[in-house]
């Protein structure tokens, strides 16, 4: 058995179910933002979630090969469409409320985080 200090992220942060909830939560409250919402107009919402949670598993160390598209070229048509740093922020901003509610650890809260902001310049592409 793993110590504490040998678990991924994506382990002490609950797994797959923990992973799966907050992604599905994390979209409704996006697709309620009205700064960001209009971003997933023709998006395949179901395709969309399965791929945010493949994403996320993989960037927090868990057992999926993530086999998507790199940050820059998969937000390129949304900045081309205006996608900036005040979306970026939202967007962060509404994953961290997201672990808040679902009682994540205030430590994993922040290290969720410190990732996320760590990917800034490439979702933005600059």
């Amino acid at each position: 058995m793993k110590d504490k200090n040998q678990l991924t992220l994506y382990e002490r942060i609950g797994g797959k179910e923990a992973v799966n909830k907050a992604v599905e939560i994390f979209y409704e409250r996006i697709l309620q933002d009205d700064l960001i919402k209009h971003f997933f107009n023709d998006i395949d919402m179901k395709l969309q979630l399965e791929k945010q949670k493949s994403f996320l598993t993989y960037a927090f160390g868990g057992p999926v090969n993530y086999t998507g598209k790199d940050l820059t070229s998969a937000h390129r048509r949304l900045v081309a469409n205006g996608l900036d740093h005040k979306h970026f922020d939202a967007v962060a901003q509404h994953l961290q409320d997201t672990l808040v509610q679902l009682g994540v650890a205030a430590d994993l809260v922040d290290e969720v985080m410190q990732l996320v902001g760590s990917t800034r310049e490439d979702v933005l592409g600059h």
